[in-house]
């Protein structure tokens, strides 16, 4: 591969540079994706962020056509860049995707426009695609946030406003335990709105920065076991067989205690949720090449693929037909938090056989003896 533009000295045609080499520079240095196609869609050049966007380098996509590189949601009869040289419509400009050479749907913002020469033919076209995956993300978040407050704010609040207008209604004519019933239903309505508001608070802090770790020497072993102890009861009440699993001496690590409960309280939640009788739930922990590696395992339904690359969404709530209580803040607040202690989680799972979610911790450095 040719050396990066970005590693030449900058020169203007001013200085000795020729226009078809500087304008190059420039096309090569912008971080967007950008190639050209001749009149047949056959791709004629490839610059150096559309190689780190698709994985291809520019000597494996010469010459080939452009829809068999991108694999673009509008690469069929839609394809923007056919529509452009045919003259329908000589600069377009839309939202799509296009896929990576493993297979990886990126969301993009795609313009074409026709390249002519100077007697106005048409020689070819030229493209350029950007990657806006993480405005998707935002999207997608707020999307489900306006969705999520329309629907579980509003069903609460007209359950609590129906049981208000009752007590009010029949308060003369109401026996004891009636009202004590209605009061109940109010108040279990009021603690969902008031769970909400927490929930939302601390996730705002934790995704603006706005909160402080207090970091000190924490043993994993000692948190895992007090959740093992506070759970193990609440999962066999349940029907669900709760399981602690620790084959190492694990090394302490530097954390903030208190957040990490709030990782694996949140963790083993979801595992409880999803998890049907006669289930069982294993947290084990185990030290690896990386640090820390922490996994909360279940054998319910599982994670279908296509909701797996938004599971740590805020307000990203699966489909898998089981309705659960909760806003969809708990796995986004798991990520913010894990990330902040310089850790990583991932997630594994294939439907029908559980999910396994794994946090992945540094250990301190072993004091010298």
């Amino acid at each position: 591969m040719e050396e990066h533009p970005n590693n030449r000295s900058l020169m203007t045609p001013t200085t000795g540079y020729d226009d078809l080499a500087f304008y190059r520079f420039i096309i090569d240095s912008v971080p967007i994706g950008v190639l050209t196609v001749d009149s047949d869609l056959g791709i004629t050049s490839f610059n150096p962020w559309a190689e780190t966007l698709t994985g291809y380098s520019a000597k494996e996509v010469l010459g080939r056509f452009c829809g068999d590189v991108l694999r673009g949601g509008k690469c069929g009869t839609q394809c923007p860049l056919r529509t452009t040289l045919s003259r329908q419509n000589p600069i377009l400009s839309l939202e799509t995707s296009i896929q990576d050479r493993r297979g990886a749907t990126i969301s993009v913002r795609i313009s074409t426009a026709a390249l002519l020469d100077r007697e106005s033919n048409l020689i070819g076209g030229v493209e350029t695609f950007q990657d806006i995956s993480y405005l998707k993300t935002l999207e997608r978040e707020k999307e489900g946030f306006i969705s999520m407050i329309a629907h579980d704010m509003k069903s609460s609040l007209s359950v609590i406003g129906a049981f208000v207008l009752r007590l009010l209604q029949k308060r003369d004519r109401l026996e004891t335990h009636t009202g004590e019933k209605y009061l109940q239903v109010i108040q279990n309505e009021t603690g969902k709105l008031e769970a909400f508001v927490e929930d939302f608070l601390n996730f705002s802090r934790l995704q603006a920065g706005r909160f402080t770790l207090n970091l000190s020497a924490t043993s994993v072993d000692k948190l895992l076991l007090e959740l093992y102890q506070a759970y193990e009861p609440k999962a066999a009440d349940l029907g669900l067989r709760l399981c602690l699993e620790s084959n190492d001496d694990l090394p302490l690590i530097e954390g903030d205690a208190r957040q990490l409960r709030r990782v694996f309280t949140n963790l083993l939640e979801n595992a409880v949720k999803f998890s049907a009788v006669g289930g069982t739930i294993t947290l084990c922990s185990q030290l690896g090449e990386e640090g820390v590696a922490i996994t909360v395992r279940d054998d319910g339904p599982g994670i279908p693929p296509e909701e797996l690359p938004f599971i740590f969404d805020a307000f990203h709530r699966g489909k898998i037909g089981k309705k659960v209580k909760g806003f969809g803040l708990g796995l986004a607040s798991v990520k913010a938090i894990v990330e902040a202690h310089g850790g990583r989680v991932l997630v594994e799972s294939q439907p029908g056989q559980g999910a396994v979610f794994r946090v992945i911790l540094m250990a301190m450095p072993a004091e010298p003896t």
